[in-house]
């Protein structure tokens, strides 16, 4: 029988590099920074409204 082969898998990519824009020696965030838990959390966009993941603050927009 024919031994099967190994496929070796790169990391896992979760899309962090969209949260971020380089622009020469800066690096800027796009998303929101959560006012309860600091600069290091952002907020999470969703279709009508913006949440932090780790305590759960929301802020909703404003309909069109």
């Amino acid at each position: 029988m024919a031994e099967k082969k190994e496929v070796k898998k790169g990391p896992p990519t979760d899309g962090a590099w969209k949260r971020y824009k380089i622009s020469g020696d800066k690096i800027e965030r796009l998303n929101k920074s959560c006012p309860k838990c600091g600069p290091g959390f952002l907020l999470a966009g969703h279709k009508d409204r913006l949440v932090c993941g780790a305590c759960g603050y929301a802020e909703f927009t404003a309909k069109k």
